[in-house]
């Protein structure tokens, strides 16, 4: 069985996502940066896919599966560890 979003929401902090499977996601906004400093309108201009949520004017795609998977944003660097 494929779980999908049904709806979305924010508040300050967070998106909410609520599952095709009962369950309801509490993300960070900070895991998106492009979420976190979009406008409340910017972020309300999404849409739902089968396989995520995707907002054309923030250029930002998320995975069900990655939300699940407790993963942010793949394109944040990363610290590189002193050597």
């Amino acid at each position: 069985m494929s779980i999908s979003a049904k709806s979305l929401r924010f508040d300050q902090d967070n998106m909410w996502v609520e599952l095709s499977d009962g369950r309801t996601l509490g993300v960070p906004l900070a895991w998106f940066p492009r979420l976190l400093h979009a406008s409340p309108a910017q972020r309300l201009g999404y849409e739902i896919s089968r396989k995520g949520l995707h907002w054309s004017e923030l250029d930002e795609d998320i995975s069900i599966d990655g939300l699940l998977a407790g993963r942010g944003d793949a394109t944040r660097q990363k610290p590189v560890a002193a050597e």
